[in-house]
């Protein structure tokens, strides 16, 4: 595996879990998944954080290890894929960000991730149609 292949995977790996077990928190506790107050949905268009959750969970938290299952294995559009699922974190935060009305330390972190992973990708991209020329 190649050294951007390598962070990319750890990258995946990494918001994966976050993700899977923030969405595992919010469907199996709507109400208060975590200790956050329900308050905090105020200016969104949800009453608790089940949908979310769910979105949180599919979304990121499985399009993250499909990613990284793309890297293992791989597949021909691996860094498309991947683009796709860091572009999906990095719209989820900003969404989240608007409709929260805050931001706090974790949501500049997983931006962060979020734009890393495009950047990675779109590298990997450009380095194998160099290869082709």
């Amino acid at each position: 595996m190649k050294k951007g292949a390598r962070w990319l995977f750890i990258l995946h790996v990494f918001v994966g879990l976050g993700a899977i077990l923030g969405g595992m928190m919010a469907f199996l506790n709507p109400e208060s998944p975590g200790g956050i107050d329900i308050g905090v949905l105020e200016h969104s268009p949800f009453d608790n954080f089940l949908i979310p959750g769910i979105i949180l969970f599919v979304v990121i938290g499985l399009g993250s290890f499909s990613s990284a299952l793309a890297i293992i294995f791989k597949w021909k559009y691996q860094s498309y894929i991947s683009i796709l699922v860091s572009l999906a974190l990095v719209i989820w935060i900003v969404v989240q960000c608007l409709m929260l009305r805050m931001i706090i330390p974790l949501h500049v972190i997983f931006f962060f991730l979020g734009i890393v992973g495009v950047i990675i990708s779109v590298m990997q991209i450009n380095a194998r149609t160099e290869e082709i020329k």
